[in-house]
């Protein structure tokens, strides 16, 4: 890349990740009918699956040195990171999401939920880190397909979860090889939402 610069910067982690649903759909819609609740979130009664949300709602998330994240409560992400820290995490992660929704609604995608995650400087500035808005941290569905009550197609890897689940797997490791159907599949779906999002054809 003549002529440009790479800028890098040493950052520190935060513990979580940042999770945005504006949709009730997966992990937050299995706790959501068992307990009323998506991470303490008390949400209103009668909801069905997929539906949107009254408004978009910050569940956290830990990050998993092995096995599986887990949601957590806000209140525990201010045991983890501070009253000051947690509180401008969800801010900035809930305005992040509802920008992106809204220029991806224009492009016919619906984005369900999604994940950000942040790291400090060392003057302790908030700082957004990895990768942002893509398949893989984000569940992305087709607006013109989109119905309440069903769990909606999407370009994203839910195709993966929904053929490990087929699986006899205890999701512990090492997980089992993808079959090479599953993984054209996969490719196809993030290729689509690439083309939608751009409206460039892809070669």
């Amino acid at each position: 890349m003549k002529g440009r610069a790479i800028v890098v910067k040493k950052l520190k982690p935060l513990p979580i990740e940042a999770v945005v649903r504006g949709y009730i759909i997966g992990s937050g819609w299995k706790d959501y009918q068992k307990t009323g609740k998506i991470c303490g979130i008390e949400l209103p009664k009668g909801l069905k699956q997929a539906q949107k949300l009254p408004q978009p709602i910050f569940t956290p998330a830990t990050k998993a040195e092995s096995g599986h994240d887990e949601n957590i409560s806000f209140e525990e992400v201010v045991k983890l990171i501070g009253k000051e820290m947690a509180e401008k995490v969800r801010e900035v992660s809930i305005r992040l999401y509802k920008e992106a929704s809204e220029y991806d609604a224009t492009k016919g995608i619906i984005i369900a939920d999604t994940k950000f995650e942040f790291g400090t400087d060392a003057r302790g500035s908030l700082v957004l880190i990895d990768e942002v808005l893509t398949a893989d941290s984000s569940r992305f569905w087709p607006a013109d397909s989109y119905q309440v009550g069903v769990s909606p197609p999407s370009f994203d890897k839910q195709y993966v979860r929904d053929y490990l689940e087929t699986l006899d797997w205890d999701k512990t490791p090492p997980a089992p090889k993808l079959p090479a159907e599953v993984i054209a599949r996969t490719s196809q779906k993030y290729r689509e939402a690439l083309e939608r999002l751009t409206g460039r054809k892809l070669q």
